[in-house]
């Protein structure tokens, strides 16, 4: 891979941290890019699975100050969260690559939906809160969030695109607690399924024949990673601050794209 492929999964890294700290579809950034740079699918998807994990971390530190008090909540969701994600890392290394590479368009696009849907989501969850009479940190989580952060955490760990998407749909609607501070716990348990779907990625693809299109590439993680972290922190600090309309068109946009590279390969 060239010095220039390699800057631009760099820069795309950086915007997937920082999406992923704000809004939670940064896969829709780097995994295209990979794939636009020739990666087999399912060593993309592995590879950028473990690459985005430094930045959903380093996008929770920056999100500590919404996480204090969840302490027990993160924790029980965890427990949920990480259980599917560990499903879900196993089927993309049993499943056939040919069945990963079909449905990839459908992910890619369901992802899309949800980025473009998310105002009218949030609008949603905003106007529920408010006939609730609810206010921040008072709230119960519902009996049914931990199930939901089950499905998202298989989801993730077979994909994980949108997964952000996903979990602060369900957490929003299930959790009365302010948007940011469910933010927060949004970046905590993305970052642990990934991770978690990472380990299991390197412990079983040595143990199992998978092929040289579904191996770990060290280098392309190495380099997400990077811009990862800085895009975690940057997505923190400043995140909130940049325009909606333009993260979402740009995810639309790099979406829609891989999808068509894909149909047209």
């Amino acid at each position: 891979m060239s010095a220039l492929e390699l800057l631009a999964l760099f820069l795309a890294g950086i915007g997937a941290g920082t999406i992923n700290a704000v809004v939670g579809s940064g896969t829709l950034i780097t995994f295209p890019t990979l794939l636009a740079l020739g990666v087999p699918p399912v060593t993309a998807n592995m590879s950028n699975s473990l690459g985005l994990v430094p930045g959903s971390v380093a996008g929770a530190w920056g999100y500590r100050a919404e996480l204090a008090g969840q302490r027990r909540r993160v924790l029980r969701l965890l427990v949920f969260s990480t259980t599917g994600g560990v499903l879900g890392a196993v089927l993309l290394l049993l499943l056939p690559p040919g069945a990963f590479e079909a449905v990839v368009p459908v992910l890619i696009l369901l992802g899309v939906a949800l980025v473009i849907l998310q105002p009218r989501l949030a609008r949603a969850v905003a106007a529920r809160a408010e006939r609730r009479g609810t206010t921040p940190g008072q709230g119960d989580t519902a009996w049914w969030v931990p199930a939901a952060a089950f499905a998202t955490g298989v989801y993730g760990g077979y994909f994980g695109a949108a997964q952000g998407v996903l979990l602060m749909g369900v957490l929003g609607i299930g959790v009365a607690e302010s948007l940011q501070r469910l933010n927060g716990i949004k970046n905590v348990l993305v970052a642990v399924v990934n991770g978690v779907a990472g380990v299991l990625f390197i412990a079983l693809s040595g143990l199992l024949d998978l092929g040289d299109d579904a191996q770990v590439d060290w280098l392309l993680v190495a380099v997400i990673a990077v811009g990862a972290v800085i895009g975690g922190f940057l997505g923190a600090a400043v995140g909130r601050r940049l325009p909606p309309l333009a993260l979402r068109a740009t995810i639309v946009v790099v979406g829609l794209t891989a999808v068509a590279v894909i149909v047209v390969s």
